[in-house]
């Protein structure tokens, strides 16, 4: 009984979550789309009255196009490439099987495997093998020129007003994947790994062996949202502000390297944030830029060669840097003070940053600065505090 409730469960449609602004684009992109490409197939192909202007299956294609612009189905060599060779093998088919049915039949089958081969699947297309098949006579008497008037122009047309739309509405058209996408801070990048790596979900996706409307970088950019979601349940609500640093000591452009290499020194850390007047952050320089520019990394002679480079040079010209701002790292990874210490993770793991995040306000400007041993103290306390709140821990 229960596996019957299950399966009966199965036909209830599930909750659509976008709302309603999207789902008024999705519908008057619709409009727009249809309409610009009746009108225009209707002027360029003048008298319709033997063959339609405008073909049922572009309904279907605009439900792809501007509901799910997103989807690998809905893309433009998937609308291009899947209808214009469903349409050749319909009409195909319509010409060499006499039986309608089994004409039919064969013009959709294999118009799937022609389009899996070709990596254009497009939904749609399946209707276009039917009416080149099934459409009568007028369509008939087209032959292979139904390929390109009405399918192939309606297809073009079609394609050209959600490119123009979607962009226009801020959903970009063709979809680009998270890889060819900028990311940014509040972004989860490709190198974020928490429960799941790339090679993980390749090999899920090989062992479910079944088609999915969402493209494989939207999927685990997705899953590692979710994880993120599910890891600021788990922490609470602790952001960079409650465990930065606030007393920073700071030099600037023109900063002599021997001085920066004191406050180092004097202070005992790693890293100093270099600011301009506004106090916002042009770049970080830390003990590992010093190292590289003086040669460091072969430890002979470590001590002079180190003391040579600082050393500030009284020519009036010299070829050795001399100043913060010749060897600092610029621009400088910063994470802003209201992001949560999760996003510090993927930040922290970038190879120019040293395990110190310079802070930064809204207006860009310092005021603290985080490192790896202030996030794993947090995420250590976080994960401690949540426990004890379950009644978890003592």
């Amino acid at each position: 009984m229960d596996k019957l409730k299950q399966w009966l469960h199965g036909f209830a449609p599930e909750r659509i979550t976008v709302n309603h602004t999207e789902r008024l684009r999705a519908g008057i992109g619709a409009f727009l789309g249809i309409l610009c490409t009746g009108l225009t197939t209707y002027y360029i192909a003048g008298d319709t009255s033997a063959l339609p202007f405008l073909i049922a299956p572009m309904g279907a294609s605009a439900v792809l196009l501007f509901a799910v612009p997103s989807s690998p189905l809905a893309q433009p060599w998937s609308i291009i490439g899947g209808n214009t060779i469903a349409a050749f093998i319909g009409v195909t088919c319509a010409m060499w099987i006499a039986h309608p049915a089994t004409a039919a039949a064969l013009a959709v089958s294999l118009s799937i495997v022609a389009m899996f081969a070709l990596r254009c699947l497009h939904p749609p297309s399946g209707a276009i093998a039917l009416t080149a098949v099934l459409g009568g006579a007028t369509i008939h008497a087209q032959g292979y020129w139904f390929v390109l008037a009405p399918v192939g122009i309606n297809s073009l047309l079609l394609l050209l007003v959600a490119i123009l739309f979607n962009n226009a509405t801020r959903r970009p058209y063709p979809h680009l994947s998270t890889k060819a996408s900028q990311q940014s801070a509040n972004n989860i990048p490709a190198e974020m790994r928490f429960g799941f790596n790339t090679e993980d979900l390749n090999a899920v996706l090989k062992e479910y062996n079944q088609v999915l409307d969402v493209s494989r970088d939207d999927l685990q950019s997705l899953l590692q949202q979710t994880e993120m979601h599910a890891y600021r349940r788990r922490f609470g609500e602790i952001i960079c502000a409650d465990i930065m640093s606030k007393e920073v000591v700071t030099v600037v452009f023109g900063t002599l390297l021997e001085d920066a290499w004191l406050l180092m020194r004097q202070h005992q850390i790693k890293a100093l944030p270099v600011i301009d007047r506004a106090r916002r952050v042009i770049g970080i320089i830390t003990q590992a830029n010093f190292m590289q520019h003086a040669n460091l990394e072969v430890y002979e002679g470590f001590e002079t060669k180190l003391k040579s480079f600082i050393r500030r040079t009284h020519t009036l010209s010299s070829h050795k840097p001399e100043v913060v701002g010749q060897i600092m790292t610029s621009p400088a990874t910063t994470a802003s003070s209201n992001m949560h210490i999760i996003e510090l993770i993927p930040l922290m793991t970038q190879a120019n940053v040293h395990h110190h995040i310079p802070v930064v306000d809204d207006d860009r400007r310092l005021v603290g600065m985080v490192t790896q041993s202030d996030l794993v103290s947090a995420l250590y306390h976080g994960r401690i505090a949540n426990l004890r709140t379950l009644g978890l821990s003592s």
